[in-house]
């Protein structure tokens, strides 16, 4: 698990239980830490890395199909124009 991940989650944690009881620091705040990064290591999770980097093969992969389409909608006209004109030879 990626531990700037588990740092920020701690983070906003302990920032969030702040405003609730004011104090500077926040009891049991290492327990919290080590229980959200044996939970999240638990989760089959991704970094944000690898998610964007998956988004962007994704968008190529969609331009690519739609193209295909074309090609082929263009492809599938041209041999109903085909069979059309030898049907009525």
């Amino acid at each position: 698990m990626n531990e700037k991940i588990i740092e920020g989650l701690s983070a906003q944690f302990s920032q969030m239980m702040n405003t609730f009881n004011g104090s500077a620091e926040l009891p049991g705040q290492q327990q919290v830490k080590v229980f959200l990064q044996s939970a999240l290591s638990k989760m089959d999770l991704v970094t944000r890395d690898e998610f964007d980097a998956q988004a962007a093969v994704l968008g190529r992969t969609r331009e690519k199909v739609e193209q295909m389409e074309k090609v082929l909608a263009e492809l599938e006209s041209r041999i109903n124009s085909q069979e059309n004109t030898s049907k009525k030879d």
